[in-house]
């Protein structure tokens, strides 16, 4: 792929009356007192990864995982603009110099902090828009529920901030424990999650469904819940987060895992969630447009665990798609027709992703866009 100039000069500045954007014949239109949680295909700034090293839990397997970071950097640095955070920026700039061309170098600036892991959808901001600006909301993040150390990466969003790496207006969210993965938003007051992950009693169990769903709706301007009670990842850390299932897309779209495979044990959980999202209408009352990504072929690991692959886990860019393959080429070539005809007119990029489902995640987890304006230009920076 060419390299794609970054063009934040020439976006439109929000102001704090209104913001019109058009984009795949989806408006957003936010007046006084109004607010959206972005969605992904909202204009994007920049994109972040926070880098595998050795003391993290990629040990055992550093050469194979960086082999795929490299990839995902090359991807989004020609794109747009990369941020990569590493206790040792030295030595992942070398390996960045040494193998990704100079269109890419140029795109990537560096941070320095303590890191715990690397998935950085879920201990990065959650970016919400507003008439009074950008708004950086900083959730705690309790590595899945207590399964995981996370003291460093939850420390990460405030570090970036006060060193000027994103901009924004900075609100604390540390009294409420909410990961990116977890959560899905159209834009227009929709969000699609999972009652297995923000019901789970080892998240916020002080709050129940209904305080739950006033929280997100002060926070986000959510009016609109669609709550999938099944669907669920065999080898999946994190409680059946909703980017592993089934994803809100421009158009009133849901792009969503489905199994034809009657011996495979997701079959039934998934032919039910099937159902439930073909029950689901839009805040206009009509059906989504469903678009089917098959479910891939069962992946084990040494012990013989399976692992929770899936192509519903993609990042949606300017005009991109970056989705997760498997070497599995009549699912990753069907993957990829799905997510043409979800996102016309992006180009649909495919990333090796055998190496991420090792440690139970794929290409959504391992990153974090953030909307134009909240990465600075780098002669700011």
């Amino acid at each position: 792929m060419g390299f794609i100039a970054n063009n934040l000069k020439e976006q439109q500045e929000l102001t704090d009356l209104e913001l019109i954007l058009k984009d795949d014949n989806t408006h957003w239109d936010i007046q006084r007192n109004h607010k959206m949680l972005a969605p992904e295909w909202f204009p994007q700034s920049g994109v972040q990864l926070t880098w595998p090293h050795e003391n993290t839990d990629w040990a055992d397997m550093l050469e194979e995982v960086t082999a795929c970071y490299l990839r995902l950097a090359y991807e989004i640095a020609l794109r747009e603009p990369l941020i990569i955070v590493c206790p040792n920026i030295e030595a992942v700039k070398t390996l960045i110099d040494e193998q990704l061309p100079q269109s890419a170098k140029d795109n990537i600036r560096y941070f320095a902090c303590p890191t715990n892991d690397t998935w950085a959808r879920d201990h990065a901001f959650l970016t919400v828009i507003d008439t009074a600006g950008i708004q950086l909301l900083d959730y705690r993040f309790n590595g899945w529920g207590g399964k995981f150390e996370a003291t460093y990466d939850n420390a990460i969003n405030r570090r970036l901030y006060e060193a000027g790496v994103v901009k924004g207006n900075y609100t604390s969210r540390l009294d409420f424990e909410l990961e990116g993965g977890s959560i899905e938003s159209d834009g227009k007051g929709t969000l699609l999650t999972t009652a297995e992950c923000l019901l789970n009693p080892n998240r916020n169990p002080q709050y129940d469904k209904a305080q739950i769903e006033s929280i997100l709706a002060e926070d986000f301007g959510i009016d609109h819940f669609l709550w999938l009670e099944h669907g669920a990842l065999a080898g999946d850390d994190t409680d059946s987060h909703v980017d592993t299932l089934a994803r809100l897309c421009p158009n009133d779209t849901i792009v969503y895992v489905q199994c034809q495979r009657p011996t495979d044990k997701h079959y039934e959980d998934l032919r039910l969630m099937e159902a439930e999202l073909q029950a689901f209408r839009t805040r206009e009352g009509e059906p989504f447009r469903l678009i089917p990504v098959p479910l891939p072929e069962a992946i084990y690991d040494e012990d013989g665990e399976r692992l929770p692959a899936t192509y519903a886990n993609y990042l949606v860019m300017n005009r991109t798609v970056l989705f997760p393959t498997y070497a599995q080429p009549e699912g990753d070539e069907m993957a990829k027709r799905a997510l043409q005809q979800a996102f016309p007119g992006y180009d649909i990029v495919g990333v090796d992703c055998r190496a991420l489902i090792r440690q139970h995640g794929s290409l959504h987890c391992a990153t974090m866009q953030y909307p134009r304006g909240v990465v600075p230009e780098k002669e700011s920076v």
